[in-house]
């Protein structure tokens, strides 16, 4: 069925990131997906004449934990609302000393490290082999980081993002291993998002931000200090999308639209 609101970029908000102030004529929208309901309604608004639909991952009261995320249903509803490009915020903890809490971080590489999330549309009938080398849209990932630097936000230009299961945080012994492993941020939500989106054909850029040093720094990690660091990093997020949204390029240069073509058996 032919979707009546449509979207050009989607946005899949983390923790404390659920502010729609900035957008006009929001309609919220139920998207019906073969895989289930998405983590909330879809809100359907206005930003400078460009569409853009918002899912908050957690739903917007923050009652769904990192591992019962719908992660299938969201990036579906978001495919069949017309959206291209992805933009997924995450709170992380950092595993190395120079990644500061309050930092940004665009990663470029993923270890997956969950046990049970259902991580493709494609359940049998017709198997997919996703290439996922690079998992992130190489296209957003360079713009995302000129832009950042542009604004003077305190942004590392690469990184490794280990995902874990959660909802519970690390071991010391976990935390030390992720570091021997040279993963530089952890957290627990973009996989496998990234990978149900090069399935859909969807370009697909996470923003880190820096909450806390996770538990190999000998310092318990507080989820306290955690939600007071994403509300100090919230403005300058806002800043960095709301700077972006007008002027991602309309035209894709990456290999996104077309990761399926070798895919497919």
């Amino acid at each position: 069925m032919a979707m009546t609101e449509t979207a050009e970029i989607g946005i899949i908000g983390g923790t404390g990131v659920y502010d729609q102030e900035n957008f006009e004529n929001v309609k919220e929208i139920k998207v019906f997906t073969p895989f289930g309901e998405t983590s909330d309604l879809v809100s359907v608004g206005l930003y400078r004449n460009i569409r853009v639909a918002f899912i908050p991952r957690h739903g917007r009261n923050h009652t769904i934990p990192p591992h019962r995320v719908n992660y299938r249903a969201n990036v579906w509803a978001l495919k069949q609302l017309g959206v291209k490009r992805v933009i997924a915020s995450s709170a992380v903890g950092s595993l190395r000393k120079d990644y500061e809490p309050g930092n940004f971080v665009i990663p470029d590489q993923l270890i997956d490290r969950t046990k049970k999330r259902l991580d493709t549309f494609y359940e049998g009938g017709q198997i997919c082999h996703i290439s996922t080398a690079d998992p992130f849209c190489q296209q957003l990932r360079l713009f995302f980081i000129e832009l950042a630097q542009r604004l003077g936000l305190n942004v590392k230009t690469s990184g490794t993002y280990v995902c874990i299961e959660g909802p519970r945080f690390s071991t010391k012994a976990e935390s030390r291993l992720f570091r021997m492993w040279k993963a530089d941020i952890i957290g627990m939500t973009i996989y496998p998002e990234c990978v149900l989106a090069r399935e859909a054909e969807l370009c697909y850029i996470p923003i880190s931000m820096v909450t806390d040093y996770d538990v190999w720094a000998e310092k318990p990690v507080s989820t306290k200090e955690v939600v007071e660091t994403i509300r100090q990093s919230n403005e300058n997020f806002k800043k960095l999308i709301l700077k972006a949204i007008p002027q991602i390029p309309k035209e894709r240069d990456c290999e996104c639209g077309s990761s399926l073509k070798d895919a497919l058996i």
